[in-house]
């Protein structure tokens, strides 16, 4: 009997320590997305194609930093049903949604940056978002299932 409750602090407290990090991306990621102008200037000593592209390379990653953070907070409230023991809610079917539609979103956004200077990270990146997003809309109708089962077992009792 022990060992479940182990079980359950372990899993209890890797879920608040996500929760943390995900606050602290979010935060940071106001911080990184306000000071992109001071920034890129500052990363254009090292890397001058960012400066031969100043205005481009501002737009394209204030609009990806508000895309992540939207994707974040949308993480975020999922996360905050976990910590309530009552992650199969209706409305957690509807930030995965979201979650899969700005994950599409960022990687777009990231082929419109290959436009301006291409990286072969790039391309890791619109990967990892694709995926991401087929994953977010495939989890989405998984909880939708999950939320209806409920639903009915809650109607059942």
């Amino acid at each position: 009997m022990e060992e479940k409750g182990d079980l359950q602090r372990k899993k209890r407290g890797l879920t608040i320590w996500t929760k943390y990090l995900l606050d602290f991306m979010f935060y940071s990621g106001i911080v990184v997305t306000v000071t992109l102008p001071f920034s890129i200037k500052k990363i254009g000593e090292l890397l001058p194609y960012m400066v031969e592209h100043y205005e481009e390379t501002v737009i394209i990653y204030f609009v990806l930093g508000i895309a992540a953070l939207v994707l974040i907070r949308e993480l975020r409230r999922i996360f905050r049903t976990v910590l309530e023991e009552n992650c199969f809610v209706p409305e957690n079917v509807v930030s995965l949604r979201k979650m899969g539609n700005w994950s599409f979103f960022i990687a777009g956004m990231s082929v419109v940056r290959c436009i301006v200077y291409m990286t072969i990270a790039m391309g890791v990146v619109i990967l990892v978002f694709v995926i991401a997003g087929l994953f977010s809309k495939v989890l989405a109708y998984v909880f939708e299932e999950a939320v209806r089962y409920k639903q009915e077992n809650d109607l059942t009792i």
